[in-house]
């Protein structure tokens, strides 16, 4: 049965680039009623998806409602972070009536959960459901690694090699935690590539699940809040790679931020991206970028070779300053050359 007088906690969680952002900006713009908080956990130092969503904010979730977390995964930082939040969001004047997380694509989302037991929170707090997302175009391709071959063929070489890539297990942890799976940007995938993903992920669930198709995040809130799931007193049956461990670390993943000057235009930035994919492996692109002669500011977001790209908002007083932050699998991570593709880019 559901406590009443206990706040509901979604968890959203998801691969680099799914569509989390998207998804909880929808859910702002269609509350149902509900006053909204929005913890942001971002994985490097530049707070894009914050911004974003600040961008949104209105009286059903004004903008001090929205909190980033920018000190490291969340999962990591439950005690210094996380905790102390939560417990700031509980204490304002007009306490929300439902609180959102939007973790980083790197999070685990157990160790999240196991926080929701901390006598703190725990009488205040409950986690009404975790939302996993997974695009469906990747999930179809097997895409959980930069390189699946060269993965694969290690394995093969290797007896004593015994687990999956780092990617591999962060998305079979966010499966196995959910309580809802969203298969995003169903229109790149098609028919078939949405069948095959939710194949994919219904061999991986260690239960039955519902898997939803959703395009641009826009879904009935009611279909994934309310859900009083409880999670928090429910971890047995959401099996993870790391139970037992004391910790984890992501030592298995680099972030790097990069400033760079104004571009000529769009295409050529977005080309040189694409480039990074090819060359680097380069996991995940963000950030805002200056183009000359234009007066707003281009919000960029890149998942793989994948490149989007739109004007957000004006510059207006703010420095028009170029920064990306570029996320990539530790071994393939080199700051001098990734810099130097994106310079290359930049007008002479």
């Amino acid at each position: 049965m559901t406590d009443l007088t206990k706040t509901p906690v979604t968890v959203i969680t998801g691969f680099l680039g799914a569509g989390k952002t998207t998804l909880i900006r929808h859910l702002m713009q269609n509350p149902q009623g509900r006053r909204l908080a929005v913890l942001v956990n971002e994985f490097g130092t530049v707070g894009v998806d914050g911004e974003i969503l600040k961008s949104c904010a209105d009286d059903n979730c004004p903008a001090e409602n929205i909190v980033e977390l920018s000190n490291g995964c969340i999962c990591c930082t439950v005690a210094d972070d996380f905790i102390p939040t939560l417990e700031r969001l509980m204490a304002m004047p007009h306490k929300p009536d439902h609180i959102l997380i939007e973790t980083s694509g790197l999070a685990l989302p157990k160790p999240l959960l196991k926080a929701f037991d901390w006598p703190a929170i725990r009488s205040r707090i409950t986690v009404d459901g975790v939302i996993a997302l997974a695009d469906a175009e990747a999930v179809a391709t097997g895409r959980f690694a930069p390189d699946e071959a060269a993965v694969k063929a290690q394995r093969e070489a290797d007896d004593s090699l015994d687990h999956e890539t780092p990617l591999s297990e962060v998305f079979e942890d966010q499966i196995a935690c959910a309580d809802v799976v969203l298969l995003t940007k169903p229109d790149l995938a098609g028919d078939a590539g949405v069948a095959a993903a939710r194949a994919v992920i219904e061999a991986e669930a260690p239960r039955r699940l519902p898997i939803l198709a959703v395009t641009d995040g826009a879904i009935d809130p009611s279909v994934i809040l309310g859900l009083a799931a409880a999670a928090e007193d429910d971890l047995e049956a959401r099996p993870s790679h790391h139970d037992g461990a004391d910790d984890h670390e992501h030592d298995d993943f680099d972030t790097v931020v990069i400033d760079l000057p104004e571009f000529d235009d769009p295409e050529t930035l977005a080309s040189a991206i694409e480039r990074l994919a090819a060359e680097q492996n380069i996991l995940r692109v963000k950030g805002h970028v200056a183009i000359r002669a234009k007066p707003m500011r281009l919000l960029v977001q890149a998942v793989g070779a994948r490149v989007r790209h739109q004007y957000d908002r004006p510059w207006g007083d703010a420095p028009r300053v170029s920064r990306l932050v570029v996320i990539a699998e530790h071994d393939d991570v080199n700051e001098a050359a990734i810099r130097n593709v994106l310079l290359e880019a930049v007008p002479a």
